[in-house]
């Protein structure tokens, strides 16, 4: 019988992948995970250092999501959401909802329908139909909606998602199916034009010297399209970090800024938080004080807080759609959302023969086992003790990450909350870059494998975004596997 990685060579494309090199050696084939750690064909343990592709909330194999899962499965897995309500989902959609309004912030617009899909890239494909049409039914028919997003973009892989990306590896090569959406500069600070600081060994967004020139450039984008006679329809990013960027932070402040921006020059606001949400970009500073507990010993699993799930609430944004999938389900099955408001509900009301309806929708939209598993999720991801074990983590994160500026490969570490990406270049001193054929990110991340520690590059950034559940001792493994990586890959450098 051939063995699993002969039939993976056999028969599975991978996604991103150079199938050519990827057939000229054996994969890790993974057969099972416990809380951060997977187990392969040969029996070798390894740390899941990206949280499964950026999915995995707490932990593989968690007791509480099993359980869930399980439960429902005595019930029924999938019933159509054309025609028909369950349970599940009808209970996720409330806690959702609760989720995205955070009492503490009481603002405006409310968030409170909640549409069902099956990934990042279909919640986004959502949110922008949804955004599309409004806009011609409110402006007029006449009206053509035009959308803006981030230099460096990206929202996923259906048409719609891919024509707001501005990423050229990813997206070039369909540019013939795709329609025209404009894009604006991201606030890169490590590499930004107007950044007249010299580089340090520290996250640059803490020594820039600029004058917000990027929050100018929005400024300027948006008021030329409203002198145009057609403002933008919407403004579309990724809150506090862009992901398949290279993990590229945006500096406090910014995302306020431009977003007031957007607001007054009459665009929607999609909040891509398919990444970022779910806890991904920290705990709030006021929890400071819970990790020196009472002397009654950790708060209790059962008690609940209203820590934000989201990273625009961190700076005070509440958009118009809010787009979530990936740690839905706490990274078990497949399943999105795109959260907006009752104006927007509201649009597509009408009479049978009027034919308002929002024609789009998918198969397992809303399906009973993947909203069982999110239900679960969120309530371990609201109780306090989840709450104290993310911002322990955050804290040794920060802390571990110290070490690698002894080396002269790492141009710069940024990081938000739980997500680090970690920039490699050939000179810190000039941040000159690798060249992508040199695969230097691909070669750092194999030598991390074989000292067992899981993560993917994006192009020359090291993405390290561990599980909610991973112990200290394994985030300092993960840095030290990565820092022993980099000494072996450049020893000749």
């Amino acid at each position: 019988m051939p063995s699993l990685a002969q039939l993976d060579h056999a028969h599975v494309w991978h996604p991103f992948t150079q199938m050519r090199d990827w057939l000229k050696r054996e994969p890790i084939v993974i057969t099972s995970g416990k809380g951060a750690v997977l187990r392969d064909t040969y029996g070798k343990h390894y740390l899941d250092a990206n949280s499964s592709i950026w999915t995995n909330l707490h932990g593989h194999q968690h007791p509480k999501i099993n359980a869930a899962i399980a439960r429902q499965l005595k019930k029924i897995s999938h019933s159509s959401a054309l025609g028909f309500a369950n349970e599940p989902a009808s209970l996720l959609a409330r806690e959702l909802v609760k989720s995205a309004n955070p009492k503490a912030e009481s603002r405006k617009p409310k968030l409170e329908k909640v549409f069902f899909s099956d990934d990042g890239s279909t919640a986004l494909e959502v949110a922008l139909k949804l955004a599309y049409e409004f806009t011609r039914r409110t402006r007029g028919p006449k009206t053509k909606p035009r959308f803006l997003s981030l230099d460096g973009a990206y929202h996923g892989d259906t048409i719609g998602a891919v024509s707001l990306g501005h990423i050229d590896l990813f997206h070039k090569a369909y540019g013939g199916m795709l329609f025209k959406t404009d894009k604006v500069m991201s606030p890169y600070c490590y590499r930004c034009p107007f950044n007249k600081a010299k580089p340090e060994r520290a996250d640059a967004r803490d020594h820039r010297k600029c004058n917000w020139e990027c929050v100018s450039l929005v400024e300027k984008k948006f008021s030329a399209q409203k002198k145009r006679g057609d403002p933008y329809a919407a403004f579309v990013f990724e809150p506090l970090m862009q992901g398949a960027a290279g993990m590229i932070p945006q500096p406090v402040g910014w995302l306020k800024q431009v977003t007031n921006i957007a607001r007054s020059l009459g665009a929607l606001l999609i909040a891509d938080e398919v990444m970022t949400g779910f806890g991904r970009t920290g705990v709030a500073a006021n929890v400071s004080s819970w990790l020196t507990p009472p002397d009654k010993g950790l708060p209790r699993s059962n008690e609940r807080s209203h820590e934000t799930c989201f990273a625009c609430h961190k700076e005070a944004v509440q958009p118009d759609f809010l787009c979530v999938a990936k740690g839905l389900t706490g990274g078990y099955l497949p399943m999105a959302a795109t959260l907006t408001t009752q104006r927007i509900f509201d649009a597509f009301l009408g009479e049978y023969h009027e034919f308002k309806t929002f024609f789009h929708g998918h198969s397992f939209t809303g399906n009973q086992l993947g909203a069982s598993a999110a239900l679960a999720s969120l309530d371990i991801l609201q109780s306090k003790q989840s709450i104290l074990a993310r911002a322990t983590l955050e804290k040794t994160l920060a802390e571990e990450l110290k070490i690698l500026w002894a080396l002269p490969q790492i141009g710069d570490i940024r990081r938000v909350g739980l997500v680090s990406g970690i920039e490699l270049v050939k000179d810190w001193r000039t941040r000159k870059p690798f060249d992508l054929r040199e695969r230097a990110g691909i070669r750092v991340c194999e030598a991390m494998a074989k000292r067992g520690v899981l993560t993917r590059p994006i192009g020359n950034v090291i993405v390290l975004m561990p599980l909610y559940c991973t112990t200290a001792a394994q985030t300092r493994t993960m840095i030290t596997a990565l820092h022993a990586a980099i000494e072996e890959v450049f020893s000749k450098h």
